[in-house]
């Protein structure tokens, strides 16, 4: 009987396939990519959570400065979570979905009370974090502690929709289906599959986008099915579109937002009703906004930012 390693099985053509596609792409990564800072050697685990918070829905352009200037003011958990809530909003500023601000905080005590202060790099732990996600969690633990798992975003989803599906557009997320099909993508090699990774959704930030992708600069047109098929109007289910933000809900909440972050103090109920021109909607948005624990009544006539 043979003592030697067990044989691999024989890779299947769509197998290698994925193996070409990986490589050029990762190839393709090592001379394009953007010099972003969450990519810099020794950026640290926190900082590239809080990046990853801040990157949720929002471009990337929008995100660098207001994230140099919450890692000046907070750069461990530590500091987050001494600090109050209503700082966290008040820093968050123009960057959208301040939500986001009080689950971060949340996030910071929590690494605390549970983690001494410490990112934890553990897949199941990093998802038992307030406003921490399926995505989040598993991009943490890969581009932070070099652990191999599939990283997806809608980038990701939108390469390997048209490269191996032929499709135009991704259709819906489905967490497992797209987790499966970016895994067959990863090399074993951790450190090999993180590039991979990143490379792909930079494939998609830059080249291969939503609307007028670059194949004449996308380092696997060759091998594109959609490309090969002559690129076919996809047909499948589509996400909601998201509702127009001029007049919405979300403008009036931001601008209400504004005013208390433009004050050291509560904020007299008269000045919050001139923020808006709808009286109904500035006071369904100001609902909204007591119910998401954004603001906070201070007496009858007032109102703050949280503690």
């Amino acid at each position: 009987m043979s003592t030697g390693p067990p044989q691999r099985a024989p890779r299947t053509p769509d197998a290698r396939k994925h193996t070409q596609l990986a490589e050029a792409i990762s190839r393709w990564y090592r001379l394009h990519a953007r010099a972003l800072p969450w990519r810099a050697e020794g950026f640290g685990a926190w900082g590239i959570l809080v990046s990853e918070f801040m990157l949720q829905q929002t471009p990337v352009s929008r995100v660098i400065e207001p994230l140099r200037e919450w890692l000046e003011k907070w750069p461990t958990p530590r500091a987050l979570a001494a600090a109050p809530a209503g700082d966290a909003v008040r820093a968050w500023g123009r960057l959208g979905y301040p939500r986001r601000a009080l689950r971060l905080h949340a996030c910071a005590v929590t690494i605390v009370e549970r983690h001494g202060g410490i990112v934890p790099d553990d897949v199941e732990e990093l998802l038992a974090l307030p406003g921490v996600g399926e995505y989040t969690a598993r991009a943490v633990a890969v581009f932070a502690f070099g652990r191999r798992h599939p990283v997806v975003d809608t980038n990701v989803r939108r390469v390997l929709a048209r490269a191996i599906g032929g499709k135009g557009q991704p259709s819906p997320p489905a967490t497992g289906r797209d987790l499966a099909a970016m895994e067959e993508l990863l090399p074993e090699d951790p450190v090999e599959a993180a590039v991979v990774s990143a490379a792909v959704m930079e494939l998609g930030a830059i080249v291969c986008t939503a609307r007028s992708p670059v194949c004449g600069d996308c380092p696997i047109a060759a091998r594109c099915a959609w490309r090969t098929a002559g690129y076919p109007e996809y047909s499948g289910p589509t996400r909601a579109v998201q509702a127009r933000y001029e007049g919405s809900d979300r403008q009036a909440r931001g601008k209400i937002l504004a005013e208390l972050r433009g004050s050291d103090g509560p904020v007299a109920a008269d000045i919050i009703s001139r923020a808006w021109p709808d009286a109904i909607q500035l006071s369904r948005a100001l609902a909204s906004l007591l119910d998401d624990g954004l603001v906070e009544p201070d007496g009858e006539d007032s109102y703050r930012l949280p503690d």
